[in-house]
């Protein structure tokens, strides 16, 4: 298998094969920990109106995303898996925006599958690209469009391509390094609520969640599901 890994909107939109679009902070995680808490499906859009419009017309219940890391106006729930980590979804649809996760989603090209790729999910993630073989698999770190590339997604593609190459990484090796050298959350996203603390030691408990995360064109959409393991 030929494992690339590549960065940014720009990465993205010359993914090929199997590809797996990482945001560790914190789209994905948070779409893992809404699937694990029984969401049936997200839809993932990258324009505020559309996710608005998808509650507006009964095709989504609940609206979850930011930009700029904060909540937007609107929408029921930010960019926070620990906002949902208590909240029953069961048979909830899910319309998600953010400025880089979906976004990455949105602009990768001619792929033959995709994922949402997050460390709290690696290991699984890992399992369904190798149990498919295919020949070529691109990892896309997202990073931030205005920061450029992002150590944790950077550091996720690493650790997935490690397991998807039959190696074993060492997940709390990737966690302890990633807690002393990823800069705190921004002030302002933290005193507006906009930014628990917690949400990055959920997005930083690595291979916590069992399932990958596989989307599909649905309808028109682009939708997040839970991945069956065979």
């Amino acid at each position: 298998m030929d494992v690339r890994i590549v960065s940014g909107l720009e990465g993205a939109a010359m993914a090929r094969g199997t590809v797996v679009v990482i945001d560790v902070f914190r789209a994905f995680t948070v779409a893992a920990v809404a699937l694990a808490r029984g969401a049936d499906r997200i839809l993932l859009t990258d324009d505020l109106d559309a996710a608005l419009a998808l509650k507006a017309d009964g095709i989504a219940d609940v609206t979850i995303g930011e930009r700029g890391g904060a909540k937007p106006a609107g929408f029921d729930c930010g960019n926070s898996p620990y906002e949902i980590s208590d909240l029953d979804l069961t048979g909830k649809v899910l319309a998600q925006t953010t400025t880089n996760g979906t976004a990455g989603i949105h602009a990768v090209g001619r792929a033959d599958r995709i994922y949402t790729g997050a460390l709290i999910n690696a290991a699984a993630t890992a399992r369904a690209v190798r149990r498919l073989a295919p020949s070529v698999i691109t990892l896309v770190a997202m990073g931030r469009r205005r920061d450029g590339r992002a150590d944790e997604d950077e550091i996720c593609a690493l650790y997935l391509r490690a397991m998807i190459q039959g190696r074993s990484p060492d997940g709390d090796a990737a966690r302890a390094f990633l807690m002393g050298s990823v800069p705190p959350p921004p002030q302002a996203l933290l005193q507006a609520g906009d930014y628990d603390p917690r949400d990055r030691d959920m997005a930083l408990d690595v291979d916590a969640i069992g399932f990958a995360v596989r989307v599909e064109a649905r309808d028109g959409n682009l939708v997040a599901v839970r991945d069956a393991e065979l």
